[in-house]
């Protein structure tokens, strides 16, 4: 009984040694907010997604059926001994949200859903050509239309039965056969009713049993008025008429404008769909864009906006469905705080408030869910491939919150990235409200506001990769501040921290932007400072990526490499003539497959190669640098071709990585292992930590230096060879930043970051600061996109850009020095900053 106890409150965990975590016990309590903090490289991702979060949903997927986990990713068991105590978990990370163009805000959140059953049920139909609305038909008028339309010819009248649904539907053709039909059109093909007629399960299918065929003469009218009411009966108020030349006309009891000859199907939820073909645009099918073909076969979308729904996506009869005077197109282009507003104003008879009254309270909850979280600004149809890491991460939290679910483990990846700190506090309120519903809520982060804000924290650490992976302290967030060993705690306490810079630089030029105007820009003239570090800031939506990569990117790009991009909106950028180079170095993976690592990334492992090829072992068996690569044929085991691993399909289970039983994960055969610098071979170079091979490598100046710097920006704890897809994101941007650092200076460079931040540690933003203090120093720019105070008080200069998101941003609220900034009233970072400036 008391075991049970503690399982209903507790999650247990025993022995967890995933990746780098160092075999820790940890009891977590049940339905409580935790966060889980420490140095990058900790482990806090190993712990949280690798390790809890794969386990609750391993064990979920297990509870199914072998047919239905053969449709699902079935995820490895992780390397932890027991957990007692777990539920079913749901991740929501920043790279989990669909970068199909066929996925939008509204369909994430499912309001759109919700807008598709509003106009289903209250919108009311016009003519898509002449603009009347357009009411209901009797079965005379159809009679009477059919005798108008086809005098003389010979008509099939046939009741749609079946309409784009998956099914085999033996018994309904029975049924329809004992009723006396004979054929009936499956798919566009006719077919004996008393024949086999097989259809796949699965996919859909469209059915249409035919009443009877009919010459149209006065004589006939009877029969074709019999078989008119008929399929009307059959097919719950519909018939289609098919005429001897294959033409084919859609009658409703329900619509049709009698000016225009046009038939407006039944309204159903489906028709709204952009992603079905009853709804979507035949031209586009539904994706609003034009698209063409690359140079690999594939489908890709253009830039060109269809011609026919002008992006809409929709039908032109769906289009002329209206509330008032809006469609659902129109309701779903405005942002969140407008749509608000709009579905509040809609007035209804009596009759139609008791239909609409459930959807609209529906609608308009998950609508000021999203503008708690930040994300009044965004508007439905914006596409989820568009949005970025921190966006994308609060749009799948408001869906999340909007499904009302109990007793689940929720996991979240730094839900405050992104997010001003005006913000932050709303943000912190929705996930106690999701804890108060019943659920766990685990989250990894940052920032100091939720840390103190937690039920129970978690403390991983004390260093990074080898040296973290330990429980250094846990408890309520007062017991963590207590403990002597946190670096978290310390910085938290403020016996460390980030001092600000000695004196801030002066302009040695200006980069002057003049009327941007992309998006939600509101045509302003923008100074960037030369040879200075600049952040740029901002509530979230107000305009930052836009003026930043939209604009000064592109721009930049087309001008210094003849590149060939789009650029946003803008009359001119000046003074760019001071400038050679322009590096985006953004957060997105150093490559997609275990093969591309730190080493071959960096350039250090064409250098080792060059090393080994130069011993003297190497030069008497007449081995090239090449000879050392896993990437080809000579040098590397071929039996996993230089991989370390074999994929073991399970077909049921999920597959099993095995290490290679030739070269035992070494990735090299015999011969090439046999070669060894320092009584070290290739392979033991490569599983080295940068801080290990340091001591062996300071000979060599060119490997010295880049280790060094690979030292200098925290990473010291990687393994040369680790698999790029297992390093984090601010693990990758710290590489490529190290990649820049080993180029050549000219002093003319312009680095772009957006939120550098991300998955850093206050000790690890000290060292980024260093590290892009270094590259000012040389006389280059950095332009920061950033929320975090501490980096935007180290900058020369800010450029303050709101004052709120969407519509109601786009303006400089403030430019200057960061004490100018503060002092600014209308400007909400100037608020946050003042305190951390004093």
């Amino acid at each position: 009984m008391l075991k049970y106890g503690v399982m209903l409150n507790e999650i247990v965990v025993k022995k967890a040694a995933q990746h780098n975590l160092k075999r820790i016990d940890v009891r977590l309590p049940r339905n409580r907010l935790i966060v889980v903090t420490g140095p990058s490289g900790s482990g806090k991702s190993s712990f949280a997604f690798d390790t809890l979060f794969a386990e609750g949903q391993r064990r979920y997927i297990e509870c199914m059926s072998a047919y239905a986990r053969q449709y699902m990713e079935m995820m490895e068991k992780p390397e932890v001994e027991s957990i007692a105590g777990l539920s079913p978990a749901i991740s929501i990370d920043q790279k989990t949200i669909s970068s199909n163009p066929r996925s939008t805000v509204g369909t994430v959140t499912e309001i759109y859903d919700l807008l598709r059953l509003l106009f289903a049920r209250l919108g009311v139909p016009h003519c898509p050509s002449c603009g009347r609305e357009v009411s209901q038909q009797t079965p005379d008028q159809i009679v009477r239309r059919i005798a108008e339309t086809a005098p003389g010819e010979k008509v099939k009248v046939l009741a749609p039965v079946v309409k784009g649904r998956k099914g085999e539907y033996h018994k309904l053709f029975e049924r329809l056969l004992r009723k006396g039909f004979i054929q009936i059109r499956v798919d566009g093909r006719f077919r004996d009713l008393d024949g086999p007629i097989v259809l796949e399960k699965t996919k859909k299918h469209t059915a249409e049993v035919l009443v009877d065929e009919v010459r149209v003469s006065p004589h006939a009218e009877k029969r074709l008025r019999e078989a008119v009411d008929k399929a009307l009966a059959l097919a719950d108020g519909e018939a289609l008429v098919l005429r001897s030349g294959g033409a084919e006309t859609y009658y409703s009891l329900r619509l049709l404008c009698p000016f225009c000859d046009i038939n407006i199907p039944e309204l159903e939820p489906r028709n709204f769909s952009f992603n079905t073909p009853y709804g979507a645009c035949p031209r586009c099918n539904g994706l609003g864009h034009a698209t063409a073909t690359d140079e690999d076969g594939d489908v890709v979308l253009t830039e060109d906006v269809c011609p026919a729904c002008r992006g809409s996506r929709l039908k032109p009869e769906v289009l002329s469905v209206r509330i008032g005077d809006r469609n659902i197109f129109d309701l779903s282009s405005l942002p969140v705080s407008r749509l608000q507003t709009e579905l509040a104003a809609f007035r209804y008879t009596a009759a139609q408030e008791l239909v609409a009254s459930k959807i609209r309270k529906e609608l308009l909850t998950r609508l000021a869910v999203m503008a708690e979280l930040g994300l009044a600004y965004l508007h439905l149809n914006r596409t989820t491939g568009s949005l970025s890491g921190g966006e994308a991460q609060r749009v799948r939290l408001a869906a999340q919150v909007g499904a009302r679910l109990r007793g689940i483990l929720y996991v979240l990846d730094e839900p405050t990235i992104g997010l001003h700190q005006r913000d932050n506090e709303r943000l912190i309120g929705l996930l106690r409200k999701i804890r108060d519903d019943g659920n766990t809520v685990l989250v990894v982060e940052h920032d100091e506001q939720t840390i103190r804000a937690a039920d129970f924290v978690l403390d991983l650490g004390p260093g990074a990769g080898e040296h973290g992976g330990y429980v250094v302290a846990e408890g309520p967030p007062a017991r963590i501040l207590e403990s002597p060993d946190s670096l978290t705690a310390k910085y938290l306490r403020r016996e460390m921290r980030i001092d600000l810079p000695a004196g801030r630089r002066r302009p040695q030029a200006w980069l002057t932007i003049l009327k941007a105007r992309e998006h939600n820009l509101k045509e302003i003239d923008v100074r960037v400072p030369l040879g200075c570090m600049t952040a740029v800031t901002g509530v979230s939506g107000s305009g930052k990526s836009t003026l930043v990569y939209d604009i000064l990117f592109r721009s930049l790009q087309n001008r210094l490499y003849d590149a060939k991009f789009r650029v946003g909106a803008h009359e001119a950028i000046r003074g760019a003539e001071a400038l050679d180079k322009v590096v985006s170095v953004d957060q997105k993976a150093i490559g997609r497959t275990p093969r591309s690592n730190p080493a071959t990334y960096t350039g250090l492992f064409q250098d080792l190669r060059t090393l080994f090829a130069r011993t003297q072992e190497a030069q008497v068996r007449g081995y090239t640098a090449s000879r050392f690569s896993f990437n080809i044929a000579g040098g590397r085991c071929e039996q996993c071709q230089g991989a370390g691993v074999t994929r073991v399909e399970m077909h049921f289970l999920p597959d099993v990585f095995v290490t290679c039983d030739r070269c035992g994960g070494m990735r090299y055969n015999k011969e090439t292992l046999a070669v060894r610098y320092k009584g070290k071979s290739i392979a033991d170079f490569l599983a080295m930590t940068v801080d290990e091979a340091t001591n062996d490598l300071k000979a060599h100046p060119q490997l010295k230096r880049k280790l060094a710097t690979l030292r200098k920006v925290g990473l010291g704890y990687i393994r040369l060879g680790q698999p790029a897809p297992t390093l984090s994101g601010g693990e990758a941007q710290r590489i490529k930043l190290t990649k820049e650092l080993g180029r050549r200076a000219t002093g003319r460079t312009l680095y772009l970051l957006d939120e550098p931040t991300t998955g850093l540690h206050f000790d690890d933003v000290r060292k980024l600061l260093e590290l892009l203090t270094e590259l000012v120093k040389l006389g280059n720019t950095a332009v920061i996109i950033e929320h975090n105070l501490e980096v935007i008080k180290y900058c020369d200069y800010i450029i303050d850009l709101g004052p709120e998101g969407g519509e109601d941003g786009g303006r400089i609220v403030a430019a200057g020095t960061p004490e100018a900034v503060a002092a600014a009233p209308a400007s909400h970072t100037g608020r946050y900053l003042k305190e951390v400036l004093d």
